[in-house]
């Protein structure tokens, strides 16, 4: 993960980052996620292993939080460690950056796919080529089930 450090806008790199969110911890809820916030615009950067052990996840200027339509900025941005590092920014092709319900976490969007997507218990989700991000399929297979998944915010 320090690796991602570099990724990150130059002003958050030197800020310490807080663990808001584990399913080890806190167990596989979406709404627990939504209600670990810190600060209302705090950053977020997610992190996801899912079962087959690939590592991959979203970061998002903006806190991740229930939403009735799509917010963010483009700094929000995908990666995935498989096998290296890669990121996949925003391409200006449109504005679908985050947008949560009780029953989906989006990152990215466009033409009905999504270049993330969690369920709502936080087991299941999938990745596809999005035209937000023109990004690869995030994890080995274009729909996953989650073993770990973390949520770290700037305090």
């Amino acid at each position: 993960v320090p690796q991602l450090g570099l990724q990150l806008p130059p002003h958050l790199t030197q800020q310490p980052w807080h663990l808001l969110y584990s399913t080890r911890r806190d167990g596989f809820s979406l709404r627990m996620l939504y209600w670990s916030r810190v600060w209302p615009d705090s950053p977020t950067l997610l992190l996801i292993r899912d079962t087959e052990a690939q590592a991959f996840g979203a970061f998002s200027a903006s806190t991740i939080r229930s939403s009735s339509g799509f917010y963010g900025t483009g700094k929000t941005f995908l990666f995935s460690f498989c096998p290296e590092l890669k990121v996949f920014r925003w391409t200006g092709r449109n504005d679908f950056f985050v947008k949560g319900d009780v029953n989906l976490l989006m990152v990215g969007g466009g033409s009905g796919r999504f270049g993330l997507w969690l369920d709502r218990d936080l087991h299941h989700g999938g990745s596809q080529p999005c035209e937000t991000f023109d990004n690869e399929i995030l994890s080995h297979q274009e729909e996953f089930c989650i073993q770990d998944l973390e949520m770290w915010g700037l305090a």
